[in-house]
């Protein structure tokens, strides 16, 4: 009788435990939720009336009303495009290599354990990196191209992780019936397994490029000009960023400037929601193409 107690009692102290952290977990969302939307709603009420056309067509100005974004817009555009040029590639063909052709050995753990060291590595450390590296070992001065490789640094080791959980996620199944009817590793690798974890690379590349374009310490360090009169042209030229631009507006007195750094957070909020739901319409479409 008492061995029965006991078990009830232990069983509805784990239900009351369970539900007291449930409701704290849920406590703890909705209160990050309502942090976000106050950010969110106060943004766009500072932001709102300096938003136009005008303002995404205009160079980079002293004069609050004549001041825009155009060269930060596309000073960002081209970092992330090239970005995805260069972090892309290595990435998934690292996680390739690692999950399908290297050998489980120690040298392979020591290797996938820096990958994860390095995921977690503050970005103003790559920023130093590309500095000494790109900046001045390479010269390469302080170009789009030294910031497109610096912030290629940051994201490949996501890239990495998020591809290889992505090709984990293949059933086994697949590799063997491809194996049993004769395709060889490079066929099994391209024609199945890769497209099969398509939905889930492409989520992480995404998402990884949306940290991307919201960085704004490497880009300091390497040197992005807060004020560029220009669109960059070739991989040579200077340039800003969204972020640098924001950056520099709320660091100025003038009340003016911080309602243009908010209607600079909404464009950068805009491209950052777009690129998320890209990601999501992706990993829905080709997700449904694929059963095993």
């Amino acid at each position: 009788m008492s061995t029965k107690l006991d078990i009830y009692t232990k069983r509805r102290r784990g239900r009351i435990i369970n539900g007291m952290f449930t409701a704290a977990c849920f406590l703890a969302t909705i209160s990050c939720v309502l942090v976000l939307l106050v950010l969110i709603w106060n943004i766009i009420l500072q932001g709102k009336s300096w938003l136009s056309w005008d303002f995404i067509e205009s160079l980079p100005s002293r004069f609050p009303e004549k001041a825009g974004i155009k060269t930060a817009l596309w000073g960002s555009i081209w970092l992330i495009c090239l970005t995805a040029l260069f972090s892309v590639p290595l990435g998934v063909g690292a996680a390739v290599y690692l999950e399908e052709y290297a050998p489980r050995s120690r040298w392979r753990k020591l290797i996938q354990l820096n990958i994860a060291n390095l995921a977690g590595v503050p970005s103003i450390v790559y920023g130093i990196l590309g500095l000494g590296l790109f900046v001045r070992a390479l010269a390469f001065e302080r170009s789009v191209l030294s910031g497109a490789l610096t912030l290629t640094l940051v994201v490949l080791p996501i890239i990495i992780l998020a591809s290889q959980e992505a090709l984990r996620a293949v059933p086994d199944s697949i590799r063997r019936s491809a194996y049993a009817l004769g395709a060889t590793r490079w066929q099994t690798v391209w024609y199945q397994v890769l497209p099969a974890s398509l939905p889930g690379i492409m989520t992480g590349v995404i998402l990884s490029l949306s940290r991307a374009l919201g960085e704004a310490a490497p880009l300091l360090v390497v040197g992005a000009m807060a004020y560029v009169p220009f669109v960059p042209e070739k991989l040579s030229d200077e340039f800003t960023a969204l972020p640098i631009q924001i950056f520099n507006w709320t660091s100025r007195p003038q009340e003016e400037f911080h309602h243009l750094a908010a209607a600079g957070i909404l464009v950068l909020l805009v491209v950052l929601v777009s690129m998320n739901a890209v990601a999501v319409f992706v990993r829905h479409k080709y997700g449904k193409k694929i059963r095993w």
